[in-house]
């Protein structure tokens, strides 16, 4: 049974979730101008992570069952393949690429779920749900087929945006489907951070990172980013979803997947004076509307998110829009 709340909590709570997550990719684009990206995800999650389960700790004085070895380890799995493979590539292609064109690629999670769920699980494909997949591949095409002019967007960096979200869809298959996650569900979440810190720091060293890395040289500015990261995308956006996933309808609270993309790319415009072309905004609008599909044809009322929330059987539900669960953050945040 849902809790109950006021309308205005509820909107008030989605708003934050808005602005909050739509933010992150700026986040991120600033504290990358002088620190390199795997670098950048040590300083975020390890942080975000320990105190993320220290305030789970703190919260349940005592209760919070100790996680087994099979849970520390599934949690890890889905942590790299979210954090690392996800957030990281977002990180490495905002070097190059537009926030708001990363969080409009990003916003197709739910696209790769329903691609990879048929493939590996063969999940039904409803025809409207089949309509959304081809409508946002159509609005991928428009944002990255080569126009020769000076709009192109980098390879690489359309490269790594285009693996981080199947990255990000394989950790919510594995964390629906195989992983057993610890409970309460903000504690899963910490265990995922501190694992893709970890992991962030070997992933430096093999990239060279840490040879150039001097902290001596990292802005106030990309600080500031970090704590935002840290502090406003991972504790507060996760608390307040946590939230919101036991007092509202899944199909209200999975709206965050493209309203986040716009909020992205007007942030990108109003604070970084990223373009605004044509070629962006039809994609962007194409692709907003294939999310929404998709989005709205898979949501169903079930347990919490993967990444979030885990069920009573220790079993995590699916934490992206799907047939399975609730809606899982496209970035983390």
């Amino acid at each position: 049974m849902r809790s109950k709340a006021s309308p205005v909590a509820v909107w008030s709570a989605l708003l934050v979730l808005y602005v909050v997550w739509g933010s992150t990719y700026l986040g991120m684009k600033v504290a990358i101008e002088s620190m390199p990206p795997f670098v950048m995800g040590v300083f975020r999650f390890i942080p975000a992570g320990a105190i993320l389960s220290l305030m789970v700790i703190v919260r349940d004085r005592g209760a919070v069952p100790r996680p087994t070895l099979r849970q520390v380890v599934d949690a890890s799995i889905v942590g790299l393949l979210l954090l690392v493979g996800g957030t990281g590539l977002v990180a490495v292609a905002e070097d190059t690429i537009p926030t708001g064109i990363a969080a409009v690629m990003i916003a197709l999670v739910p696209m790769w779920l329903a691609v990879l769920g048929f493939v590996f699980y063969r999940e039904a494909v409803r025809p409207l749900l089949a309509l959304g997949i081809v409508i946002g591949i159509a609005g991928v095409a428009i944002l990255a087929w080569p126009a020769g002019g000076a709009g192109d967007l980098d390879p690489f960096g359309l490269a790594m945006i285009l693996v981080a979200p199947v990255s990000w869809a394989l950790g919510t298959l594995y964390a629906a489907k195989r992983a057993v996650l610890p409970g309460p569900a903000l504690l899963a979440s910490g265990i995922e951070m501190l694992a893709a810190g970890l992991a962030f720091i070997v992933v430096a060293a093999v990239m060279g990172e840490w040879a150039t890395f001097d902290v001596a040289q990292v802005t106030p500015s990309s600080w500031a980013g970090i704590v935002y990261l840290v502090f406003v995308g991972s504790l507060v956006g996760y608390s307040t979803f946590a939230w919101l996933i036991t007092v509202a309808p899944l199909a209200r609270v999975s709206t965050y997947a493209y309203v986040n993309p716009v909020v992205a790319v007007l942030l990108g415009f109003l604070v970084l004076g990223e373009p605004l072309t044509p070629r962006t905004l039809v994609a962007s609008a194409v692709i907003v509307v294939a999310v929404a599909i998709i989005v709205t044809t898979r949501t169903r009322p079930t347990p919490a998110p993967a990444a979030l929330a885990s069920s009573t059987t220790g079993r995590s539900s699916s934490p992206t829009p799907g047939s399975s669960g609730a809606p899982e953050p496209a970035t983390v945040r």
